[in-house]
Formats: C-alpha cells, sequence, structure tokens
C-alpha cells in the first residue's frame, strides 16, 4: 500500500488542540477522511476518523449518545455504565470508522499526514495562502467504475 495523496485543511482555533483536518489517498484508488492532527504534549500525531457510540432506549427504541442520561426521544432515564470499557478501564465512547491494523502501518501514516500538516502550516504563513478544499469532487464514481 503506497500513501499517493495528503490534503491538508488547517484549523484556526489556536487554542485548540485539533490543528488540522486531513484526507489521504491509498494507491490513487482509496480515501480515508476527517483523519485529525491533535497537538499532543510530544509532539503532533494523527487520530482517525471516528463516529460516537450510541444505544437505544429501552422505552420508546430512541437512539442515544452513551453519556445520555435521558432518553433525546422520549425523556425516560436510561441506565449508567451502558458502555463497554477498554483494556485501560475507560468508557470506549467513540469506535474507529477506519484505522490501520499494524504499528508499522500506523508510523507510515503518520509520518506522511505530519509531515504535510508541516508543510501546510509554512505554506499557510505565506502572503496569498489559500487553503486546501477537501471537498474536491475528486471520488465520484464514473457508471462504468461502478
Amino acid at each position: 500500500m503506497e500513501i499517493t495523496e495528503v490534503r491538508v485543511k488547517l484549523v484556526k482555533n489556536k487554542d485548540d488542540r485539533l490543528k488540522a483536518f486531513c484526507c489521504i489517498t491509498l494507491d490513487n484508488e482509496f480515501v480515508i477522511r476527517d483523519i485529525k492532527v491533535i497537538e499532543g504534549t510530544d509532539g503532533h500525531f494523527v487520530a482517525m476518523p471516528s463516529r460516537k457510540m450510541s444505544d437505544h432506549c429501552q422505552k420508546c427504541g430512541g437512539k442515544n449518545h452513551l453519556r445520555a442520561r435521558y432518553c433525546n426521544n422520549c425523556g425516560a432515564p436510561l441506565p449508567e455504565n451502558r458502555t463497554r470499557k477498554d483494556p485501560q478501564g475507560r468508557m470506549k465512547l467513540h469506535a474507529d470508522i477506519a484505522h490501520p491494523i499494524n504499528t508499522k502501518c500506523r508510523q507510515r501514516i503518520q509520518k506522511a499526514v505530519v509531515a504535510m500538516f508541516e508543510k501546510e502550516v509554512e505554506k499557510s504563513k505565506l502572503p496569498g495562502y489559500q487553503p486546501v478544499d477537501l471537498d474536491d469532487d475528486d471520488d465520484e464514481i464514473t457508471e462504468t467504475e461502478g
């Protein structure tokens, strides 16, 4: 697998740890969007795209986030401790949508994304800087393709 493109959109809020959103293209065929660059205590790191986990109210079936205390639909109280815990004993509130399955792949993605992030930060300091558009229609499927 080759990382053939990395696009970085810087986040403007300077007080936040979130510094950028990124898209990577693999083998000129597969795109992963909403990768985050986060400022950590030891430098920048990559967080893969994820979604908030949810469950359903036992009374009405309404969908609720795991930290909700009352149903968003009917207002009924929801039981506590409705979530699984990770190996460190923390509540598991998010699930990765896409992620590397080994350390070597994670390091390759992290290295490519952080390097492009740093280049984008330098470009942003130049006059006339135009931010990258992550919403390009680069992933349209033609009728003959599928």
